[in-house]
């Protein structure tokens, strides 16, 4: 039984998958993908690179941004963002874009994914150790597909084999199923898949052991807390989660000593990523690649960015990003969970607070004397409270927290890219997915877990600690093991990890996501209610359902 819409014309197009200064992989779009195709060395070259590139439809889109981060306790939805989903209104429903948008992707590229892995056995003219390699990034990303697919939806179909022909008829299968599912691919890419990204001149964005076990790591925490636990859920996530960080130096891997350099552009295949979605200059593979708003476009440099140009000394220009304005951090985010701003260095390389006058038309004048001059402050955010005073007596804009609006507040930084050609224009810039601070802080959550508070609180201080560099001090950052708790580790995931399309999914995992958006989204905690902890399943899924039982929808919806 499958969804309706996985039919053998479903890749119509293959994307360029893997890319890296030096070289990239070879690509042969094919219009059709066929078992007999995928019997041959090219057609299975061809469905991988195919399964790899569907994952730029969702990490670099707005459908995958829109569905993880507002809504949350994190981000609210700016002045050009969707305020339905974020306010968990009744407008946002089963006809919504951004579920299909990413349910029909799981599911097209997953069908890639079979195709690889059950016609892998009469392929000729590769070797079997070759074979054996593919065959793994194909359960990494099958495993991958999924794991978004249970997070959302809860219990969803389940093809385990490649479907060549129409269906009309689907049913769902427990989360029990799927997780199983899930764990036996990640079990056998860890085997089979090359050890570090960043050993043996593995192409950035492929598949490694590395990444599988950091999504394992995931995949058991996950399950733990869900209908679908298993009573070593959480050591499971803890032994994972320790051996990789306890071989990091050996695999070549390593948290980096400052924060910012995470993010530094050029920098994404750094020894702290584990994962990463490559993207391309190419427009023939970057649909709408002009106004970023195509599907496998890298958008998120624009979805961030407040609205500078209406204010003075202000215009836009590619080094302070398209102002899309989509979401905006809430209060809790940047005055309690970044409250430390003196020692933890993270607030002020997460976001933009100062920006420097590019226009000398639009600078103030008084008695017809400009205030400034080019390249002096037009706007400064000083993440602290500042008295009106002090604001009337400032000659640039002084914007403290309280004087936050839809176009006027932090712009996250982690995606912006000064490097393309145009304002409008899209990035090339990969997405770092996984990465090994994330490793540190599950291992922390399922320590706590296990009532080991002690390893919990080293994992997170290993974390805070690079925080402090360079200025502040480090033994200030550290905790005790009797201040973990798990919304103190969720505050940890914030300062860490904001803005990295994982919050919604976190909050959910934890049971907290009601507790929390009603606690700090100003927007969304009116009509927030439990059966929002999933999303409604697309109503083409339902429509398209007509042959055996209706396709079951989510409570609430």
């Amino acid at each position: 039984m499958k969804p309706t819409y996985l039919k053998k014309f479903t890749t119509l197009f293959l994307l360029c998958a893997l890319v890296s200064c030096k070289k990239q992989l070879e690509e042969n779009p094919q219009s059709i993908l066929t078992p007999q195709y995928f019997s041959t060395a090219q057609g299975l070259q061809s469905g991988l690179d195919a399964a790899y590139a569907g994952n730029r439809q969702l990490w670099g889109s707005e459908n995958l941004l829109t569905m993880t981060e507002p809504g949350t306790d994190e981000f609210i939805s700016g002045n050009g963002g969707n305020t339905d989903i974020n306010r968990y209104s009744s407008n946002f429903d089963s006809s919504s874009g951004w579920v299909s948008g990413i349910w029909n992707v799981c599911y097209a590229y997953i069908n890639d994914c079979n195709g690889i892995i059950d016609n892998s056995a009469g392929v000729t003219g590769i070797d079997p150790a070759t074979l054996k390699l593919k065959v793994g990034e194909a359960k990494f990303l099958r495993a991958n597909y999924y794991f978004l697919l249970v997070r959302f939806w809860g219990d969803v179909t389940l093809n385990q084999h490649f479907i060549s022909q129409p269906t009309t008829s689907a049913t769902r299968s427990p989360i029990a199923d799927v997780y199983n599912f899930i764990i036996s691919d990640l079990t056998d890419a860890i085997a089979a898949l090359p050890v570090s990204p960043v050993q043996n001149g593995v192409l950035p964005g492929k598949a490694t052991a590395a990444a599988a076990r950091h999504l394992l790591t995931k995949v058991y925490l996950t399950r733990a807390y869900s209908s679908a636990k298993k009573p070593d859920d959480f050591q499971n996530a803890f032994n994972t989660a320790k051996s990789l960080i306890d071989n990091s130096t050996s695999l070549g891997l390593g948290l980096l000593p400052d924060f910012a350099s995470v993010y530094a552009e050029g920098n994404e295949a750094n020894k702290e990523v584990l994962w990463s979605v490559q993207h391309t200059s190419n427009l023939a593979y970057n649909a709408n690649g002009d106004n970023g708003l195509g599907n496998g476009d890298n958008s998120l440099l624009f979805f961030y960015v407040m609205g500078y140009e209406n204010f003075p000394g202000l215009s836009r220009s590619i080094a302070y990003g398209r102002p899309f304005a989509r979401v905006m951090p809430t209060r809790w985010l940047t005055d309690t969970a970044y409250r430390d701003k003196s020692n933890d260095s993270r607030y002020f390389k997460t976001f933009q607070a100062l920006w420097l006058s590019n226009d000398v038309n639009k600078i103030p004048k008084v008695n017809g004397v400009p205030k400034y001059t080019l390249g002096d402050t037009a706007v400064y955010m000083p993440g602290v409270d500042v008295s009106d005073a002090k604001i009337a007596a400032t000659r640039y804009l002084l914007v403290p927290p309280r004087k936050y609006n839809l176009q006027l507040f932090p712009t996250m930084l982690k995606y912006q890219d000064t490097k393309r050609i145009g304002i409008n224009n899209v990035s090339i810039r990969p997405i770092i997915v996984y990465r090994l601070a994330e490793t540190y802080l599950m291992a922390a959550e399922a320590a706590f877990n296990l009532g080991n508070s002690t390893d919990a609180a080293k994992y997170i201080n290993a974390v805070r600690e690079r925080a402090a560099y360079p200025n502040g001090n480090a033994a200030a950052m550290d905790i005790t093991p009797s201040n973990v708790t798990l919304d103190f580790i969720l505050d940890e995931d914030a300062r860490e990890l904001c803005g990295e399309q994982f919050r919604w999914l976190d909050l959910v995992r934890t049971g907290k996501l009601v507790e929390r958006v009603r606690l700090h989204n100003t927007d969304g905690s009116i009509n927030i209610k439990p059966y929002h902890v999933l999303r409604p399943i697309p109503q083409s899924q339902i429509d398209r359902t007509i042959a055996g039982p209706k396709y079951p929808q989510n409570p609430g919806y």
